[in-house]
């Protein structure tokens, strides 16, 4: 993966506008962490295959970035991403690290659904 670049982002997120696709999100601030520590508050969100079509998006920020994609009836956002790739399936996935390099958010677009 490489660090986000807003333009170059941006740009990939307009491919996937005004049209169905599948979509990946997950946050964890370590979501097994209590287990270690049972004082620490641990949640996470996960979502696969989510069939949706966005109006557009947008990324923004200074980094870490936030992006989000306007569907017809609310919103889809994820804060924190810090890498990307396009890969060779053709989606596009994003990542929020961690100083620790740890995975904090994924944000995926697939025109498929993910395995």
């Amino acid at each position: 993966m490489e660090k986000i670049t807003i333009d170059g982002v941006q740009e990939l997120i307009d491919t996937f506008a005004k049209q169905e696709i599948y979509l990946h999100l997950e946050t964890t601030n370590g979501s097994y962490a209590s287990h270690f520590d049972e004082s620490f508050y641990s949640a996470s969100a996960y979502i696969r295959n989510a069939k949706v079509a966005y109006e557009h998006g947008k990324i923004i920020g200074q980094g870490p970035y936030r992006i989000g994609l306007k569907l017809e009836i609310g919103w889809i956002y994820a804060e924190g991403l810090t890498h990307f790739e396009l890969d060779e399936k053709g989606r596009l996935l994003l990542a929020g690290h961690g100083n620790d390099g740890k995975l904090g958010v994924a944000l995926e677009i697939s025109k498929t659904p993910f395995e």
